[in-house]
């Protein structure tokens, strides 16, 4: 009794964390409505209030949903499956308040207008450095559940020599390592950067090197956002829907492309930035078209999985199967719907990723409606199905309604096509992004307000979505019929694993293999900054 008690110590964490990037997600999604009322003229304009909205709306998006549900994902999942406590209690809440408090600090200059520099905060746009301050401590709060994933599982190993990790645990450890790898990026950018320019210790940086070091970031974040979602694919939706894994190797192994192939790519998002040379964003767009293939992998394992499960629930035919998955279950359907939404995304990317195909695009609103329909479309609506799944698991509660819950995400994916359709036409038609309104009457601009008069029924859809998810999880909470299997159940593969190789149960020779194409990717693009002189805000060797 005492060990089952210990193995849930993780529960009330995990919970804390959902409700905050829930809270943040709902306010993000006020934020979201009144951008497209605004660039529809349907509100008096004001650019100095939508830049801050918009940086608002990415922070709370980009970095405190998405990080917080991660770290809640991690720990629930973690200590169910290997049946073990949080390896370090203690440390672990204090990763949450430290992460907590940087989010609380960084919201009064973003609230106050001081912090309208995006979620990316390229300068040279320039924040109070509270801003820059509170995203540290929030990056460095998570390295805390960075060491909490690695220790469980090292943990664990010591326990159960020679088998298998769980898949759930393997993909956590693998998203944890794949963090700590990418997030020096941006840490190396705010301690040396950012925040020396912004407290005025130095009177100005290289733009230029600014960016090299958060593009380090900025791409492999996406696939940091993607990490649960994928891991949910794998290891909890094919029980779900009636079946089985079809194939627990395949999951391992997309889960470690995904950690090794995504971290060294983020130049081509600097296609269009001077201070790389073409030759280094050519590399970049090698290993961006090769991050594909853990995705490719993925679907095909999944949506076999989804079929092995219709079919042993009596489907036939060709497609007979697909009416036979358990679509009632809310994480089943969020699966089904994230795919929809992740093929016309993906297709998106392979435009962005070609370099001389993002050229058309780059400074466009099709970008930005293709981020919305891979990140809070794919991404989001798994986060939503985990919280589905996990509420009574937690708390020992039922959700209120599955159907409100089916319908919730149904009007989720319908919003966010409404909404990123429209995003990417008007974009072919030459609608430049990060703009707060469209005041000059022209043919041109005229051909777009049928488009933005769209989005905003998208948006509003989208918005009543969010309070629906909000609404049904907090009524589960304190009104919940009693649920009574709260253990987390797992899909079993095909074919047991048995036997694992030591390079798809362990990371170090990933972890070699990641330093190596970083130093490759990025040793010399950001060394050049500093031997070549001529930079700014830097200081040449030999001086």
């Amino acid at each position: 009794m005492e060990k089952v008690m210990d193995y849930k110590n993780g529960d009330k964490l995990s919970l804390s964390n959902y409700w905050v990037g829930l809270l943040a997600f709902a306010v993000a999604s006020i934020l979201g409505v009144y951008q497209v009322l605004e660039r529809a003229d349907m509100l008096p304009q004001s650019a100095k209030l939508y830049f801050a909205s918009v940086s608002t709306h990415g922070v709370l998006m980009g970095f405190v949903l998405t990080t917080f549900v991660i770290m809640g994902f991690g720990y629930f999942t973690a200590c169910r499956s290997l049946k073990q406590p949080l390896w370090h209690a203690k440390l672990a809440w204090f990763g949450f308040y430290l992460t907590l408090f940087g989010v609380l600090l960084a919201a009064y200059p973003l609230l106050t207008g001081q912090a309208s520099v995006m979620f990316t905060f390229y300068p040279p746009l320039a924040a109070h450095p509270i801003f820059y301050i509170g995203a540290t401590l929030l990056v460095v709060g998570s390295w805390v559940w960075v060491l909490q994933m690695i220790m469980m599982t090292l943990t664990w190993k010591k326990v159960h020599p020679g088998e298998a990790v769980p898949l759930v645990q393997f993909g956590n450890t693998a998203n944890a390592i794949m963090w700590a790898w990418t997030s020096v990026g941006v840490a190396a950018e705010m301690l040396t950067q950012l925040i020396p320019w912004s407290l005025g210790l130095v009177d100005e940086i290289d733009v230029a090197l600014a960016r090299v070091l958060f593009s380090w970031t900025l791409h492999a974040i996406v696939y940091f956002w993607l990490f649960p979602a994928y891991i949910a694919m794998y290891t909890l939706m094919p029980k779900l829907a009636g079946g089985r894994l079809f194939s627990d190797e395949m999951g391992r192994v997309s889960f470690i492309m995904l950690m090794v192939i995504s971290v060294p790519i983020g130049m081509h998002h600097l296609y269009m930035d001077p201070g790389v040379a073409s030759g280094w964003k050519f590399i970049h767009m090698l290993g961006t078209f090769a991050v594909m293939l853990p995705t490719l992998l993925t679907g095909f394992t999944v949506i076999a999985s989804m079929e092995l499960a219709g079919r042993l629930r009596g489907g036939q035919g060709l497609f007979g199967w697909i009416a036979k998955v358990n679509w009632k279950d809310p994480l089943v359907l969020s699966v089904g719907l994230a795919l929809l939404m992740l093929t016309l995304g993906g297709f998106g990317g392979a435009i962005n990723a070609a370099y001389s195909m993002n050229a058309m695009v780059h400074n466009t609103q099709w970008i930005t409606g293709h981020f919305h329909l891979i990140f809070a479309g794919t991404v989001v609506i798994v986060y939503m199905g985990t919280a589905y799944h996990f509420w009574p698991k937690i708390l020992g509660k039922k959700l209120i309604s599955n159907y409100f819950a089916g319908l919730q995400l149904w009007l989720w994916m319908f919003g966010m096509f409404i909404l990123t359709i429209p995003w990417h036409y008007i974009g072919l038609l030459g609608q430049p992004r990060r703009i707060s309104s469209m005041p000059y009457d022209t043919p041109l601009v005229e051909r777009w307000d049928l488009h933005e008069l769209i989005m905003v029924i998208g948006g509003v859809i989208l918005l009543v979505s969010a309070v629906m998810l909000i609404v049904n999880l907090y009524l589960a909470q304190t009104r919940g019929k009693k649920e009574e299997n709260t253990e987390l159940e797992l899909a079993v593969p095909v074919h047991p694993v048995v036997s694992i190789p030591k390079v798809l149960n362990g990371f170090t020779l990933w972890n070699w293999i990641i330093l190596v194409y970083l130093i490759i990717s990025y040793g010399y693009p950001i060394l050049h900054f500093f031997i070549s002189g001529d930079s700014v805000g830097v200081t040449p060797w030999g001086v």
